[in-house]
């Protein structure tokens, strides 16, 4: 029997979205336990999930005895414990690539638009909803604008970001276009990363691991 896999999330987390599209992609059982980032002042600080993941943020995977943190470490924890759907590229300039990718919107756009930096520049600096929009606009279009010529530049670039099979890119890129939907970026200068998305999100793995389609959307 396999060890039980839980996956401690929040529905419009798009690093514990990412994690949700692996699971789904790769056909992995597991179960979802919501953790709301908003609700009782932030169900992330409660005692119990602190001893969990210290760093008060999900996503969260339990694996049997092991208990994992931050999201591209679970990807790739995934694709080594479960390798049989691959979410990297056989060749060494495949993975890189895939990784630099990924690394682009996972390292350089999302921590700066994440929720810990907006409750900070709120309740610490008093900035206002508006102006707290207008930052995470600028650097979704300044990472964007990259990714778009990255991709579009690249032969290596077929119907998803690496080839035509979904990869580790495509799960950090796609709940990063959910932000920006959700935060009125335009997305007509970035053709390449529209049409990738659009592919994605006709594969049910992606489909079923949408904001809208969780359990503790509300």
């Amino acid at each position: 029997m396999s060890e039980p896999l839980q996956l401690y999330t929040y529905f419009r987390s798009s690093a514990a979205y990412r994690v949700r599209i692996a699971l789904n992609f790769k056909g992995v059982a597991h179960e979802l336990v919501p953790v709301h980032l908003l609700r009782d002042g932030g169900q992330q600080h409660a005692a119990d999930y602190v001893r969990l993941n210290p760093q008060h943020m999900v996503p969260t995977l339990r694996h049997g005895d092991h208990v994992l943190v931050q999201s591209m470490a679970i990807l790739e924890y995934l694709d080594e414990a479960f390798p049989d759907v691959p979410l990297l590229p056989a060749t060494a300039p495949g993975r890189a690539r895939v990784r630099a990718l990924a690394q682009a919107v996972s390292c350089d756009i999302h921590p700066l638009n994440n929720l810990r930096v907006m409750q900070y520049l709120e309740h610490e600096w008093e900035v206002d909803g508006p102006r707290r929009e207008a930052w995470m606009q600028h650097w979704m279009r300044e990472g964007f604008a990259a990714l778009e010529a990255l991709l579009a530049g690249s032969a290596d670039t077929g119907r998803f970001c690496h080839g035509d099979t979904p990869s580790l890119a495509d799960c950090c890129l796609v709940p990063q276009l959910f932000n920006a939907h959700r935060f009125g970026v335009d997305l007509a200068p970035y053709p390449t990363l529209a049409r990738i998305e659009q592919a994605c999100l006709a594969l049910e793995a992606f489909d079923r691991a949408r904001p809208e389609q969780q359990p503790d959307a509300q």
